[in-house]
């Protein structure tokens, strides 16, 4: 990755003994429809989200940016190109082992929370780690312990019909951090928060980044990117713009004190 400068030229800062990327979007392409009523969601992407890394995804109504989450979790293929998940290809595995890398790896936070009606929150919380195989009581343990990082603990044995929206959102965001999920994706995570809240929950997702975890976010609101590494813009299914986030325009600002920091260009 290089970052442009405004007086010209562009300074490297890659570097060889960076861990390789948690996610990888190579030129992906997702089309729906065919004929007249074909539809370009997505247009040759080329993304990737490094351990460490907290990425905000912004553009318009109808840009892409739910499209391009669904496909990197895998719960949709795309039409061209090649996802991976820590160097594992999901277009080459079966729905079993598919299914297993999504529950393992991968944790998503919905815009419809879709948590399970029937399921108190801290079960809807431990069900991924029992389906795993960790014991009923130590994946109740972690789940009552991420139900207290998101300031929920109290819901613990509420169910979802029993909670507001922003209540559900939370328990959703626990259950997308329970475990040693790898990489974190989230659409409008915030959506249903107030402001206060919002912050928190951004602040969450920060701290899991800052151990190690990858992070990808859609958001509409400019101040919940701040939160970010990097903020790539979308339009029209393609990438308009990338550029640093809050923190990495801190660091480079540290870095080179004396020039303004321009667009990044992959």
């Amino acid at each position: 990755m290089q970052l442009s400068s405004s007086r010209g030229g562009s300074v490297s800062h890659t570097d060889p003994n960076r861990p390789a990327p948690v996610l990888r979007l190579a030129n992906v392409t997702r089309v729906h429809g065919r004929g007249a009523a074909e539809v370009h969601a997505l247009r040759g992407i080329d993304l990737t989200v490094h351990p460490g890394e907290f990425v905000a995804v912004m553009g318009p109504s109808g840009s892409g940016k739910s499209t391009l989450l669904t496909l990197a979790g895998g719960l949709d293929q795309p039409s061209d190109g090649e996802v991976l998940v820590e160097g594992v290809a999901l277009g080459g595995l079966g729905r079993g082992r598919l299914a297993d890398l999504r529950r393992r790896s991968i944790g998503y936070v919905f815009q419809d929370y879709n948590l399970i009606p029937a399921l108190t929150a801290a079960e809807n919380i431990s069900l991924p780690r029992e389906l795993d195989g960790v014991p009923g009581r130590r994946a109740r343990r972690e789940a009552l312990a991420a139900l207290e990082e998101l300031g929920i603990g109290e819901l613990a044995d509420r169910f979802p019909d029993d909670m507001s929206g922003g209540q559900q959102q939370r328990v959703a965001i626990a259950r997308a951090l329970i475990g040693e999920r790898r990489l974190v994706l989230a659409d409008e995570p915030t959506g249903a928060l107030d402001s206060a809240t919002g912050e928190a929950v951004l602040a969450v997702l920060r701290a899991r980044c800052d151990v190690g975890a990858a992070a990808m976010m859609v958001t509409h609101e400019a101040a919940h990117a701040s939160w970010a590494d990097r903020v790539v813009h979308l339009r029209d299914g393609a990438v308009a713009s990338e550029a640093p986030g809050r923190r990495s325009s801190a660091r480079l600002a540290a870095v080179h004190p004396s020039g303004a920091v321009g667009e990044v260009a992959q």
